[in-house]
């Protein structure tokens, strides 16, 4: 089976089985996650410039950013998961 990928806004797209969280940018400790992975250049910015609603973290340990809601990406998700277990 090839690889189900996952779009997370702007035709950018990320490995739906790699994906380890889906989290929001507003706390303090999520920042200091974004901001330490520029640090270490593991941060992927899919944003085109917009505000960052969404962080993924992969199991790679890269952190990716997106401008859609955490919820749709969720979503988004789901949607993959139940395509998965129907096919």
């Amino acid at each position: 089976m090839g690889t189900k990928l996952l779009n997370i806004g702007f035709g950018n797209m990320v490995s739906a089985s790699r994906l380890v969280a889906i989290i929001s940018p507003d706390s303090a400790p999520i920042k200091r996650m974004i901001q330490d992975a520029r640090d270490k250049s593991i941060l992927i910015d899919a944003t085109y410039g917009r505000k960052t609603r969404a962080v993924l973290v992969m199991d790679s340990g890269q952190i990716v950013l997106s401008a859609i809601q955490p919820e749709t990406v969720a979503h988004r998700v789901v949607q993959h998961t139940e395509e998965t277990v129907e096919g």
